[in-house]
């Protein structure tokens, strides 16, 4: 691809070990497999870590990313503001921070837990068990982020440890019974794929014992395609990924959303569609001009 007979520049910046817990060498698999698919599409392009980005003050007209560090989605959004194409956007990754991504998501209609957003000091728990409690302010960093509680003892000690660390609201859902089914999109594309996670494969944290092993309850997948990128719109993350849970009915809620997870079990399918998407934003950008 060439703008006045030179390759357009196409700037990626890469996530911080920090934020990829447990997927560190997945989270770069893909982000590398994307940069090399918009090479073959004749882009030229150079792949920043997120702190030498910031601290180079790079500036581009097209910037793909995996950021996480505050410091960078604000330089992205400084950028996304005077012009730049983002992908994903910096406002889309403050988005799928839990509580702004938890009331985005209830606001818009697509299907959730029942849910309560509380402050960590002085906050009114639920009194019927069980339930989980997340950090409301960011992403998952720690296993301790995403807690499982049966009781107000085990309440109580997620919101004391939340308030130790800093943490000043959580957010609240409802515990759902049903079959977990993870799920990775691409805006724009044909892409969609959904699988059942055991906690021994693409698991974080093994949280998904908790639900046990999938019964295969019957489920529109079409219908959950449509509700991810719903959420992917509402939140502007065109490269997502997420997880619901299908109840015995088939009836889907999405109970987490990311913007561009590590695509682990479909990584050399996904690398091609990532690299569409982005190139085709550049290219409709390119032609409005």
């Amino acid at each position: 691809m060439q703008q006045n007979g030179e390759k357009i520049r196409v700037v990626g910046v890469s996530r911080g070990n920090e934020f990829s817990p447990n997927h560190i060498g997945n989270d770069a698999a893909i982000f590398n497999g994307a940069a090399n698919e918009l090479a073959k599409r004749g882009c030229e392009v150079t792949v920043f870590p997120e702190k030498e980005f910031v601290a180079e003050c790079i500036q581009a007209d097209f910037i793909f990313d995996m950021a996480r560090d505050s410091a960078t989605v604000s330089r992205l959004k400084e950028l996304e503001d005077a012009g730049a194409l983002v992908i994903n956007s910096g406002y889309g990754i403050d988005n799928c921070a839990r509580q702004p991504m938890t009331e985005l998501l209830i606001a818009n209609g697509i299907p959730h837990p029942d849910t309560c957003i509380i402050p960590t000091e002085g906050g009114s728990l639920p009194e019927v068990f069980p339930y989980w409690i997340k950090r409301g302010d960011s992403h998952a960093m720690v296993k301790e982020d995403v807690v499982y509680v049966e009781c107000k003892r085990e309440a109580d000690m997620v919101m004391a440890d939340f308030r130790r660390r800093g943490i000043s609201t959580a957010v609240i859902n409802a515990h759902l019974v049903g079959d977990l089914v993870k799920f990775y999109g691409v805006q724009g594309t044909d892409f969609f794929y959904s699988f059942y996670p055991t906690e021994q494969s693409h698991s974080k944290y093994g949280l998904e014992a908790i639900n046990g092993k999938a019964r295969g309850f019957p489920f529109d997948r079409n219908k959950l395609r449509d509700y991810a990128n719903q959420a992917a719109e509402v939140l502007k993350v065109p490269i997502y990924g997420g997880d619901c849970v299908v109840s015995s009915t088939g009836e889907i809620r999405i109970i987490d959303f990311n913007d561009w997870p590590s695509f682990a079990p479909c990584r050399e399918e996904a690398a091609p569609y990532i690299a569409e998407c982005i190139y085709n934003r550049i290219l409709s950008k390119l032609n409005n001009r």
